[in-house]
């Protein structure tokens, strides 16, 4: 089974499709289910669903640790012609995950109680990010 998940993303943060994979899953029986990013300013994270503030102080941490281009701690950066959070974007990218397996359970991620699925977009602008899914 294969499919693509599309996330319209507003700016940096954490942006949740838990829903939209279950959904998907459901009915599809036992395997593993892989999910690739098709982008290199954004990652994929499984994360604390329950308290909003994990994903705020998720967002702060990175901006802390990789902050804008025009920051005088990255005066060294030289890819900066697409705006000041472009090259931060890829660093985070780097640094995080792009793909994750989730093992699915009589058509259901064996996610924990307090486990969801997000998209990390890293980028200021508005996007719509694709999520490649495969179910095997």
């Amino acid at each position: 089974m294969l499919t693509r998940f599309t996330i319209a993303t507003s700016g940096p943060g954490l942006y949740e499709f838990t829903r939209q994979v279950t959904d998907w899953t459901a009915g599809q029986g036992d395997g593993l289910l892989t999910l690739f990013v098709r982008h290199t300013s954004c990652s994929l994270l499984i994360q604390e669903n329950a308290d909003p503030e994990v994903r705020t102080d998720l967002a702060a941490f990175f901006e802390r640790l990789v902050p804008p281009s025009d920051h005088p701690a990255m005066s060294y950066l030289r890819h900066t012609y697409e705006g000041p959070d472009d090259m931060p974007a890829h660093i985070k990218a780097a640094l995080l995950p792009v793909s994750l397996s989730i093992p699915v359970i009589s058509g259901r991620p064996e996610l924990g109680t307090w486990q969801g699925i997000y998209l990390f977009e890293h980028r200021r602008a508005p996007h719509r990010r694709e999520v490649a899914a495969r179910l095997g």
